[in-house]
C-alpha cells in the first residue's frame, strides 16, 4: 500500500510539474509577440484620391477564423509630409469596420492563418486614411508617410493558448491596387524631361488601341504614379474600362511642372512641354508593335485638359478621339482656323456647372458651341449640375449625396458614367471612345 501510495503521489507531482510547464511555456509564448511586429498596408484609390483601405498584420502565429473581432485590435495611424518644414499633419485612432483571418496576401483564410486584416472606415473627409497630402504652398500632391502601430486590445484564442498584448509597428511593405500594375520610365527630349506611368494589355496576337491620359496639374513632379493615382486614373487599367476595348494601353506622362506652363505665361495658349510630350507618344507607340496606330485616344483634366486641346489643335488627324474634362484653354485663345482643325475629330467634353476653377462659361461652353456651328458631327459635351457621390455610400448631414468641388468632373469620367443618347441609343463614354477609329468610315 505504502509503495502505491508513494507511486501515485509521484504521479501526481509528475503531471503537476508538466502542467507548470505547459502554462509556463504558453505565457511565455504570448509574451513573446508583444515584441513589435509587421504590417502592410494597402492602398486603393478612390473617387477622392488614394486612401490606406486595410492592413494585414503578421501576428506570428496561425490563429482560429473566428479567433478575432473588429474590437481585437486598436489602430493609431501618425501622418506626415516630409516635404514640409514642420513634417507632422496629423495623428488619431483609424476605426476597424471588419477584421479576419488571412493568408500572407490578404485572402480570408477557411480555416485558420497567421494574418490578420483590419479594414478600416474610409471616405472623402477621413483623412487619416489618406495616403497623400496636397501642398498649398507647391500645388502639387504627394505621396506621406503613414506610420501605423497596431496595439491588441483583447485575447486570441487558440488551441495551444491564448495570445495576449501583440503589438506591431514596423511597416514590412505595401500594395497599391492598380498602381502596382503600371510600370515607370522617363524620357529627354531636347533638354526636356518627361516621366510617365504605363500599362500593357495581356498580349493577345491582336491591335490594341491606346489611352493617353493627362493629369492635372496637382500631379505634376518626378514620381509618375501621381499621375495616376492622385486622383482615380488607375481605373484605366480596370477589368471594367478595359472591356470596352478588348485591352487597351494606358500610357499618362508627367510634366515636371505644369502642362500650363507656357512658353510667355501660365495658360498663354501653348506648352513648353507639347513637343516633348508628342515625341514621347510617338516613340512609345513605335515601341509598342502591338498599339494601333488608328486607335490612340486623348484625354485629361483641368491642367491635362488644357493640353489635350493643344495636342488635338496641333496634331488634329493624329489621335482618333478626344476627351478633354473640366479643360482649362480659355476660348479667347482659340482661333477660327483651330475650331475648323479641329472639328472633324471625335471629342467629348465633359464639365460641371458648379466648377468655379474653370467657370464653363469662359472655357468647354464657347468652344463647344463653336464646333457646333462649324459643322462638328462627332462632337459631345456632358456638362452635369455638380458633381456628386453616386456609389451611395457617402452622404451629407442631410442625408443628399455627398457633394465633391465642382472641378472633379474627372470622377464621372473614371467612374464610366458619362453618357449621351446617340443614334437614338444611350452610349457610355468608354463605349464611344472604343469606337473610335482613324479608319472609320
Amino acid at each position: 500500500m505504502a509503495m502505491k501510495k508513494r507511486g501515485r503521489t509521484a504521479l501526481l507531482c509528475t503531471l503537476a510539474v508538466c502542467t507548470t510547464l505547459s502554462l509556463g511555456m504558453g505565457t511565455v509564448d504570448a509574451e513573446a509577440k508583444t515584441k513589435p511586429g509587421s504590417y502592410r498596408t494597402v492602398t486603393e484609390i478612390k473617387d477622392w484620391g488614394p486612401a490606406i483601405t486595410k492592413i494585414i498584420v503578421d501576428v506570428g502565429k496561425p490563429i482560429p477564423v473566428k479567433s478575432i473581432a473588429a474590437d481585437t485590435f486598436k489602430v493609431h495611424v501618425v501622418r506626415s509630409d516630409l516635404r514640409l518644414e514642420k513634417p507632422f499633419l496629423e495623428e488619431g485612432d483609424r476605426k476597424v469596420t471588419k477584421a479576419y483571418v488571412a493568408d500572407k496576401d490578404g485572402k480570408a483564410a477557411v480555416k485558420e492563418g497567421k494574418y490578420v486584416v483590419l479594414e478600416m472606415e474610409i471616405g472623402p473627409t477621413v483623412t487619416l486614411g489618406s495616403a497623400m497630402n496636397f501642398s498649398m504652398s507647391t500645388y502639387l500632391n504627394d505621396w506621406i508617410e503613414s506610420k501605423y502601430t497596431i496595439t491588441q486590445q483583447k485575447d486570441i484564442v487558440t488551441p495551444s493558448g491564448k495570445v495576449s498584448g501583440l503589438v506591431m509597428d514596423t511597416l514590412a511593405g505595401e500594395v497599391r491596387v492598380l498602381v502596382d500594375d503600371f510600370s515607370t520610365g522617363k524620357a529627354s527630349y531636347n533638354g526636356v524631361q518627361l516621366t510617365y506611368a504605363d500599362y500593357s494589355p495581356v498580349k493577345d496576337k491582336k491591335k490594341n488601341p491606346l489611352i493617353i491620359w493627362l493629369h492635372g496639374m496637382g500631379e505634376g513632379g518626378t514620381d509618375p504614379t501621381l499621375a495616376i493615382a492622385g486622383n482615380k486614373a488607375v481605373n484605366f487599367a480596370s477589368e471594367q474600362i478595359q472591356s470596352y476595348f478588348g485591352g487597351a494601353y494606358v500610357l499618362a506622362p508627367q510634366t515636371p511642372t505644369y502642362w500650363m506652363d507656357g512658353l510667355s505665361g501660365f495658360g498663354d495658349g501653348t506648352s513648353k512641354y507639347e513637343d516633348a510630350l508628342m515625341k514621347l507618344i510617338k516613340d512609345y507607340v513605335s515601341t509598342n508593335k502591338d498599339i494601333d496606330p488608328s486607335r490612340i485616344y486623348i484625354g485629361g483634366d483641368s491642367n491635362g485638359g488644357y493640353m489635350t486641346m493643344l495636342m488635338i489643335r496641333d496634331y488634329s488627324k493624329y489621335f482618333a478621339a478626344a476627351f478633354p474634362t473640366c479643360e482649362a484653354l480659355k476660348d479667347s485663345l482659340i482661333t477660327d482656323a483651330d475650331i475648323q482643325s479641329m472639328k472633324n475629330l471625335p471629342i467629348w467634353f465633359i464639365a460641371a456647372k458648379t466648377d468655379k476653377t474653370v467657370p464653363v462659361q469662359d472655357y468647354a461652353v464657347p468652344t463647344y458651341n463653336r464646333l457646333v456651328e462649324a459643322g462638328a458631327k462627332d462632337v459631345h459635351f456632358s456638362l452635369f449640375d455638380r458633381v456628386i457621390d453616386t456609389s451611395g455610400l457617402y452622404k451629407k448631414a442631410d442625408g443628399t449625396p455627398f457633394e465633391y468641388d465642382g472641378h472633379w468632373s474627372w470622377i464621372y469620367v473614371y467612374n464610366n458614367q458619362v453618357s449621351e443618347k446617340i443614334n437614338g441609343k444611350k452610349t457610355t463614354l468608354m463605349t464611344w471612345l472604343a469606337s473610335q477609329s482613324l479608319n472609320k468610315k
